[in-house]
């Protein structure tokens, strides 16, 4: 698809529609917002954005079906989903949660964010993954009475490196993998990576020697992943025996996987434990705790350190 039907029609005019639409949603007018994007769409029906807003507007007014076929010729128009139109089809719909976070949706949404990213996670979000995850490592350490020192680390879904400055002292190499490039020059001015990969993580975990690494670490990474399967067993063959995979996940109480109205997947502490068994890896550490608040709430999570044998 060409660059104009996504973030412009090429019509100033009709461009400038969309700024006062956001604005109407933004006020939570979506009566207003969906009939200036429903003019739009039709002078302009090639405009990607135009339609995943008409989406939003619809949803808004609590017409589902509605909102469903806007988020559709969203993501015709855009097979990549750099708007993130095939999670919010999945959502309203009830359909599977597995595989409709698109790569490009990931790196779009991180590549914008990259800049005020640790400033919102902590301040706004009272973000700390990383410490948690050192914690449960120290803790997991503790209890297989070994050292908290490792050979070979991979931060999946490494971001700015918030996790890194905490690991790097630990491990006697440190690389990283993040989706988005504008992330990646973040963490490489820490100067604490020595190699940083801008990819998908499951294939970069996946494209690992067998048993090449002492330590994988995914700090809020696997939210952005419905199916974990196939990143658990890329851990288990990637990991040397007794290497550890450690991780934090949000949860929800009921079964499997559930993608939450943030778009980011919660995963139930059953079907973690039976990825776990299934991937061969040993629960060393499973518990509740949360990693950030939401409107000055804790999102209820899990921190985990599972072991390869």
């Amino acid at each position: 698809m060409s660059a104009a039907a996504f973030d412009t029609s090429g019509d100033p005019v009709l461009d400038r529609r969309l700024d006062w639409a956001r604005a109407f949603l933004a006020e939570g007018d979506f009566a207003a917002a969906a009939e200036l994007l429903a003019e739009t769409v039709e002078a302009a029906p090639a405009f990607a954005a135009a339609w995943f807003l008409l989406g939003e507007a619809r949803e808004g007014q609590g017409e589902s079906e509605a909102a469903r076929e806007a988020y559709g010729r969203a993501l015709a128009l855009d097979p990549a989903d750099r708007l993130g139109a095939g999670l919010r089809r999945a959502r309203l719909g009830g359909e599977a949660a597995d595989g409709v976070m698109s790569a490009a949706y990931v790196r779009t949404l991180f590549d914008q964010y990259a800049g005020r990213f640790d400033t919102a996670l902590r301040e706004k979000l009272a973000y700390r993954g990383p410490e948690l995850l050192l914690e449960a490592v120290r803790a997991a350490c503790a209890t297989q009475g070994r050292d908290v020192r490792f050979g070979a680390a991979l931060d999946l879904g490494c971001g700015t490196g918030l996790a890194g400055v905490l690991f790097a002292p630990l491990v006697e190499r440190l690389d990283g993998v993040d989706l988005s490039p504008a992330m990646l020059e973040k963490a490489r001015a820490l100067g604490l990576y020595a190699a940083l990969e801008a990819g998908e993580m499951g294939a970069a975990l996946g494209a690992m020697p067998a048993g090449g690494l002492d330590l994988v670490l995914a700090a809020d990474a696997l939210c952005y992943v419905g199916d974990l399967a196939p990143i658990f067993h890329a851990a288990r063959a990637a990991l040397a025996p007794g290497g550890l995979f450690a991780f934090t996940l949000e949860t929800h109480e009921g079964e499997g996987v559930l993608l939450r109205e943030t778009l980011r997947y919660a995963h139930g502490e059953d079907y973690v434990r039976a990825l776990a068994a299934e991937a061969g890896l040993t629960v060393v550490l499973l518990e509740r705790a949360s990693t950030r608040s939401e409107k000055g709430v804790p999102v209820p999570g899990l921190v985990g350190v599972l072991a390869a044998g």
